[in-house]
């Protein structure tokens, strides 16, 4: 059989093997994070966030098409187990393909074809185990067809590079460009792969020199940024001024411009490859043929236009036409980041011109015909005073935890500048980072802890999936690199001696002991020897697939996720070294040992210590089969609403899985979910007005006009002395108030503009009568007498356009909707009405019964036989009770507000005097979020009171010993630190005396003077003696 069929046969067994593992682990429903909204997205063809991935979720809908609603998310995972599947098909014929370099004249024996080949199943098996390529693999997330699209590429390079001489080889270059085209519908990450494509090109074709290399690097750096600034963005803009001339000029209909250049576009590209292919004039028409497919695979963003003018449920942004398109493709929501120079973190504004403008915002007036200016962003563009700016800016967040992160990785001393900026009274000192600290940001946090870290999770050995910051108490314990050489472990971490159950027991605790990262290094520095120009190639896709985007992105601290995702590039460059490994020791070594079985060997030795032991520790902490659990909690929130409510939600954990159930699922469609975030925008003020599937839109009294960017996105308050300090006084006066424009009046803002104003802090809604109280089931009958209007004082300086939705949205519900807030949105996102809350699941309902905060996660009342159904018979939990599946740690910060709201429940029973069902509250609380699977924490000692309040002394002291052995570990394990490493985990240790006097101070309370209390007591004193001998 020849070298052709056995690399058709191995590369299809790589696939079989890595298909059949993604298959079997991937989510079978959604998960959190983007997976909800891309699943729902898919499935309807729905506008999700900017930039969109059109792509993405048309071949989405193609495999989902066909399946029931409950399989529509396996559906898609299973589309990214395949995609993932696809890449290590092409991994392997392109390791293959690399690996024949080594041979070069050899003859392509049994041995040779045997390392060729084994290098190539090496290499693409540790990729198919390989810990962040495998996290894409299994759900529903746009990363694993990114993955793809690069492989593709870069395999189809060497596919050209073999038979560049041929005829009709261009053909080859004509399909990557459309395959780039393609996958800018996917992720821009593949446009990466353009300087290692122009690099093969250039070997191939041209004699090496350091002159051609150097105009080689040149143009592609030409061509990337061609593609990524000029193309994407570009051809969006002049299709929108053209957009601008013709219905605003010449009075033409709407989209008549875009059309109009379209036309123009599509004749000139025509034109252009006839002429040239019939002038013979080969390179000209091959690029314009290749502009061309570019072209047409970025058309698939047509679909973003055309399901954006359909007016779906989902309709991020509302990309409706060319003018919109181009704001929605440049993410102009997401803000500016400076990259090679800009502002440092403590730049004031200049005084001499503190704000430039930006670019007028059009909408399409459907009256006048006309695009009209919204906002004209004068003066909305920061200007910082250039005395604080400096070249590659990498400190540049002037957020306050961001400010405090910079000087932690920093060391930071700053240079200290006297200057008056914008605003201030008088001159004042401000703190400027050196360009030598700017550096040691870069090198530290977005070199090592952003992209070093996230390879070496990859390549020697992951710690756990506790995301973590590196700056702050969890430095050794959360989210590092452990490789299990324990002297070299120790070195970085500490004294592992005493390392936590906890910890040892994550699922992501896992060791690869360097030889990945050995065998890869081993591999580059053979294919350097042997084959120094595909050296060159694959470093050049390692470097841009990750460093690059490294500098890029330019990560500010305290992201909200781990990020290694976007590096993924940069792995699969590494597994190709990993396989080339292989075939460098055979090489080496086939002297001094007969060649058959030294391939045999090598393959077999390297298959066991690579990629199998990265299987054997990876699967646990990819094995999400049997997880339902974003699903599940998803409807268990829906589940916690009235029919026709009316849900606020914050973040997006809290609202893509909401999405994807009622999308996807057809579940609960009755209650309308509302993002506080996204409520800050006119599009989605409008689209929330609107009826979708059974749910009623927010009764919103402002018109479009009211709304819309650029008017009363912030409102100040103004104290009006004609009103009464100690009245409160109706929110909807107080909405109208603000809603007319001849209300405006000047606050004293620049140049003495007139704004809308806030007149007053003291707020009231006015309650029902009771019998409407009653009957809408605001209250029971027994509570009947306690109904009274809501009231509030106002906090802040000001409001967001999301709140004045919000006070609208109150003021005019009369109400005939329940409105409820999601449990895991902080304080801020109530506006001050948590004394009138009642919890009834997963969410708390807004009610006229006053009843003052008791503290922390209890607001209001409860609604205790309906929490209690709820909570006992209703809700789903996902596999949560089943200890064998996997949870990260995005389910388990759910975990911590299952158990708050069983104890609270738990807590109502009790003081009701129901102890019994207050015991099984308890029980299903243990059974469910604390068990072997759910690490303990301080949120469970309410249980323990609970229990020994109903008198179940016993099982207080099992919860309470759960929790007594958890943080003894901890404290046993920072003790064994020496001062290196134990004083950035004080307040680590800190917290977990805190929790061991918090349960001495329960035993005391419940079970004072019994030998349990006097060994937890003596055992805390001996604690805190160590520690005060520490800490002095």
């Amino acid at each position: 059989m020849n070298f052709k069929n056995l690399n058709l046969i191995g590369g299809w067994i790589a696939f079989a093997i890595s298909f059949f593992v993604y298959a079997n682990t991937i989510e079978p429903t959604t998960s959190f994070w983007d997976c909800g909204e891309y699943i729902a997205t898919s499935n309807k063809l729905e506008v999700g966030h900017p930039p969109g991935a059109p792509t993405f979720m048309m071949i989405g809908r193609v495999v989902s098409m066909f399946s029931s609603p409950d399989n529509v998310a396996v559906m898609i995972n299973l589309l990214s187990a395949l995609c993932s599947a696809l890449t290590i098909l092409f991994l392997f014929w392109t390791i293959s393909y690399l690996a024949v370099k080594f041979i070069k004249d050899e003859e392509l024996n049994q041995a040779n074809l045997i390392a060729i080949f084994g290098s190539a199943f090496v290499g693409s098996m540790a990729f198919t185990f390989s810990d962040t390529f495998w996290f894409s693999a299994v759900e529903g997330e746009v990363y694993a067809m990114s993955s793809f699209c690069t492989a593709l590429v870069f395999w189809a390079i060497l596919r050209w590079e073999r038979v560049a001489d041929e005829p009709h080889s261009n053909r080859w270059l004509i399909f990557i460009w459309y395959v780039i085209g393609l996958s800018i519908g996917v992720h821009l990450l593949n446009l990466l792969a353009i300087p290692a494509i122009v690099f093969v090109y250039y070997f191939k074709r041209y004699e090496t020199t350091g002159k051609g290399m150097l105009i080689a690097f040149a143009v592609s750096i030409v061509l990337l940024g061609f593609v990524q600034l000029v193309l994407i963005p570009q051809i969006v803009n002049i299709s929108a001024k053209f957009e601008l001339i013709f219905v605003n000029n010449l009075g033409m209909p709407f989209h008549s411009g875009s059309i109009f250049f379209a036309v123009v576009l599509i004749s000139a590209l025509v034109y252009g490859i006839y002429i040239t292919h019939k002038n013979k004039k080969v390179l000209a028409n091959s690029a314009l043929l290749s502009f061309a497919v570019l072209l047409i695979g970025y058309t698939s963003f047509g679909m973003i236009l055309i399901r954006s003018n359909a007016n779906t449920p989902i309709d991020e942004n509302n990309p409706e036409n060319m003018i919109n398109l181009l704001s929605y493709l440049r993410r102009e929501q997401y803000g500016d980041i400076p990259l090679a120079y800009g502002q440092t973190f403590s730049a004031p504004l200049d005084p001499r011109e503190p704000y430039l403008d930006g670019s007028p915002v059009y909408y399409p007036d459907e009256e006048t015909g006309r695009y009209e200016i919204a906002d004209n962003k004068e003066k909305s563009i920061p200007n910082h005073a250039s005395e604080f700016k400096m070249l590659f800016p990498r400190m540049w967040s002037g957020k306050g935890n961001h400010i405090r992160a910079y000087k932690a990785w920093t060391s930071f001393k700053g240079d200290k500048i006297r200057f008056q900026g914008y605003g201030d009274p008088e001159m004042k000192v401000y703190e400027k980072p050196t360009m030598g600290e700017n550096i040691t940001y870069f090198f530290k946090y977005q070199m090592w802890w952003m992209w070093g870290r996230y390879f070496s999770w990859n390549f020697i050995g992951r710690q756990n999936d506790i995301q973590g910051h590196h700056i702050d108490a969890g430095s050794f314990t959360e989210g590092n690199t452990i490789s299990g050489v324990t002297p070299i472990d120790e070195f970085f971490q500490g004294n592992l001696d005493k390392y936590p159950d906890e910890l040892k027991d994550n699922k992501a605790y896992n060791k690869y002991y360097f030889l990945p990262l050995i065998l890869g290094l081993l591999g580059l520095f053979f294919q350097y020897r042997h084959d120094p120009k595909n050296a060159l190639v694959v470093f050049l896709l390692f470097f841009f697939t990750g460093i690059a985007i490294a500098v890029y992105l330019n990560m500010y601290p305290y992201q909200p996720r781990e990020r290694d995702y976007a590096f993924v590039g940069s792995f699969y460059a590494f597994a190709i070294w990993i396989g080339l490994g292989v075939i460098g020791l055979y090489k080496e070594l086939k002297n001094k040992i007969p060649a058959t079985a030294l391939a045999g060997g090598l393959t077999v030795i390297c298959t066991l210590l690579v990629p199998v032991i990265m299987a054997k520790e990876n699967w646990d902490d990819h094995d999400r089969s049997g997880r339902y659990t974003a699903r599940d909690i998803a409807k268990d929130y829906l589940d916690s609403c009235a029919p026709n409510a009316i849900l606020f939600t914050n973040g997006d954990n809290d609202t893509f899985p909401l999405w994807y159930v009622q999308e996807v699922e057809g579940y609960r469609t009755d209650v309308r979910v509302v993002n506080l975030m996204l409520l800050n925008t006119d599009w989605y003020i409008e689209q929330m007005a609107r009826k979708a599937y059974d749910g009623d839109g927010i009764p919103i009294s402002m018109k479009p006009d009211q709304y819309r960017q650029g008017t009363r996105d912030f409102i100040q308050y103004g104290e009006d002395p004609r009103l009464d300090k100690n009245k409160f006084y109706d929110l909807k006066r107080i909405v109208d108030f603000i809603s007319k424009d001849e209300s405006a009046r000047s606050l004293g803002q620049q140049g003495g503009d007139k704004r809308n104003y806030i007149p007053t802090r003291n707020l009231r809604i006015p309650a029902p009568d009771s019998a409407t109280a009653v009957k809408y089931g605001l209250v029971s009958p027994e509570e009947a007498n306690r109904v009274t209007d809501i009231t509030w004082k106002a906090k802040g300086n000001y409001i967001l356009k999301s709140e004045l939705a919000v006070w609208d949205l109150l003021a005019n519900n009369n109400w005939e909707r329940p409105i409820y807030f999601s449990i895991t949105m902080g304080e801020d996102a109530f506006f001050g009405l948590e004394d009138y809350f009642r919890q009834e699941g997963f969410a708390y309902r807004l009610v006229p019964v006053k009843n003052a905060s008791a503290g922390y996660r209890s607001y209001g009342t409860v609604a205790t036989e309906m929490m209690y159904d709820n909570l006992m018979n209703k809700f789903t939990w996902g596999g949560l009770e089943d200890t064998t599946i996997y949870l990260d740690e995005n389910n388990l910060r759910f975990v911590t507000n299952i158990r708050f709201t069983f104890t609270r429940l738990a807590q109502d029973l009790a003081q009701q005097k129901d102890n019994e069902r207050a015991e099984a509250v308890l029980d299903k609380c243990r059974e469910i979020a604390v068990n072997s699977n759910t690490p303990a924490n301080a949120a469970i000692i309410p249980m323990a009171q609970v229990y020994y309040s109903i008198d179940r002394p016993e099982k207080a002291h099992e919860v309470l010993q759960v929790l007594l052995e958890r943080e003894t570990q901890f404290i046993e394990y920072y003790l064994s630190q020496n001062r290196k490493f134990l004083v950035p985990q004080l307040s680590k240790l800190e917290q977990s005396l805190g929790s061991l006097q918090q349960i001495v101070a329960t035993q005391k309370r419940f079970d004072a003077g019994s030998d349990f209390t006097k060994e937890i007591e003596s055992t805390v004193q001996n604690y805190i003696r160590q520690y005060q001998g520490i800490a002095q």
